[in-house]
């Protein structure tokens, strides 16, 4: 086996974080991967995977090499595209993962025109609020609606969202409707809470160009966005949101919104994708037009209401 696919083999371990998935995602037979592994370590004079019977871990030289890899990898597939159709109509599967909200509300809704272009690609699309680890679930990218802090991906900025405080008409008959933060005292908050670390986040308030942050008591906290909307829904408490993920609910007059001159701050978009000099062709095409798609996100009011 050639050096390419020796380091296709390892860099797919690493991904996997198992000799059997490699094995099964590259259809090989198990032995061929651990044997071409041992032979890898064997011509480089060092250890790159520490393997147990329960996982297996790299070692610094390990990760110096899989970054290697990574570049070398994406220059081979690039090179190989310079001058075949795969310029013009790149083929092949990509699998990016987002939140249910983008998949649902602006994603989905336009892979019509993206499939129009580009016919040969097929999407491995998983809808998903927490973070993934990236290359051991082996997407290609993933897009997200926060500041990511994972410094091994590439990250890109492509949008905002803009997000309200908001309740349901129930709880505001119930609570009363706040008109400044001091009113915020005996009211109820929907808590959000991060897989992370399990805190909820606190409700923020830009109020003369600082934010300002509350923390406010509540009965339940949820972890997905569309919980989280149901939650606002079903009167539990305060939320906030972005703005075109409940534009039906707040036309239909489920959710109300509150201390509108004191917005919580936008929430920003990334699309994040392993790092290396070169994007695969079909990787690439999808990501710029996730890009062009974003820079008409959200839609403007006029759309809102007639989409209503």
């Amino acid at each position: 086996m050639d050096q390419i696919q020796a380091m296709q083999i390892f860099v797919r371990i690493v991904e996997l974080g198992s000799f059997s998935r490699a094995a099964e995602k590259l259809q090989l037979p198990r032995a061929t991967v651990s044997h071409t592994l041992k032979r890898l370590e064997q011509r480089l004079g060092v250890r790159l995977l520490v393997r147990t019977t329960r996982q297996v871990n790299i070692t610094a030289e390990g990760s110096l090499y899989y970054q290697r890899c990574l570049q070398l990898l994406s220059a081979f597939e690039e090179a190989n595209a310079l001058f075949s159709h795969q310029r013009l109509q790149p083929e092949g599967k990509v699998r990016i993962d987002m939140p249910h909200s983008l998949a649902r509300n602006v994603v989905i809704p336009a892979l019509s025109d993206f499939y129009q272009r580009y016919p040969h690609i097929t999407l491995s699309l998983s809808a998903n609020d927490s973070t993934i680890d990236l290359m051991r679930e082996g997407a290609d990218c993933v897009l997200r609606a926060w500041i990511p802090h994972d410094e091994q991906l590439v990250a890109r900025n492509i949008g905002q969202q803009p997000q309200i405080t908001c309740a349901s008409p129930a709880y505001l008959e119930k609570y009363g409707v706040p008109t400044s933060l001091e009113d915020l005292a005996g009211h109820q908050a929907v808590g959000y809470f991060s897989q992370l670390n399990s805190r909820d986040y606190p409700l923020e308030f830009v109020h003369q160009g600082k934010v300002e942050r509350r923390v406010l008591p509540g009965m339940l906290s949820v972890s997905g966005a569309d919980a989280y909307i149901a939650a606002g829904v079903a009167g539990l408490g305060l939320i906030q949101a972005p703005t075109p993920g409940i534009h039906h609910q707040l036309a239909q007059g489920e959710l109300i919104e509150v201390l509108p001159d004191m917005p919580p701050p936008a929430m920003p978009l990334f699309i994040m994708f392993p790092p290396g000099r070169f994007l695969a062709p079909r990787v690439r095409v999808l990501i710029d037009w996730l890009i062009a798609l974003f820079a008409h996100y959200p839609p403007s009011p006029s759309d809102i209401e007639n989409s209503a």
